[in-house]
């Protein structure tokens, strides 16, 4: 029997490989997306502290150095916070990109593989059509070695 060689298989190997790469980019792009909302979080939630402590500031006695203090503490984090936005967009576009990269792939790879299951279809068609022409071969030889030993026995 015959065996089936898929004669783009090295491209295909090659698409899957790209695909497993962007895959990872994209883990990798989630993860990092991940970290950036994390540190965003986390800063959100210390200027929620500063704004608490100082409330609880005003509220007691009046220390001007630590009113100030938390202030400075404010301005900081709203600043932190701004520059984190920032670093999450950044995240959430490379995560896009990779996203849409890791669809390309996917799609070119899923193609070679239609094509070699089309390949692998032809294949099967073209050694049905050579087995069913081994039969009527055999047949015509099994028939005609019939007919020509019945001829013998006749003649005879």
């Amino acid at each position: 029997m015959a065996k089936f060689v898929y004669r783009m298989q090295s491209i295909l190997n090659i698409k899957e490989k790209m695909e497993e790469q962007a895959k990872q980019a994209f883990a990798n792009a989630r993860m990092q997306l991940n970290v950036e909302e994390e540190r965003l979080q986390r800063l959100q939630q210390r200027r929620i502290q500063y704004l608490a402590e100082g409330a609880v500031l005003r509220q007691e006695i009046l220390d001007s150095l630590k009113l100030q203090e938390n202030e400075a503490a404010l301005v900081y984090i709203k600043v932190s916070i701004e520059e984190q936005r920032v670093r999450v967009k950044r995240a959430e576009e490379a995560l896009e990109r990779a996203r849409i990269t890791l669809q390309e792939y996917m799609i070119e790879r899923k193609t070679h593989e239609q094509l070699k299951e089309a390949a692998f279809e032809e294949f099967k068609e073209e050694l049905a059509k050579e087995e069913s022409k081994e039969v009527d071969e055999l047949v015509s030889y099994v028939y005609g070695r019939r007919r020509h030993a019945e001829e013998e026995i006749a003649s005879l």
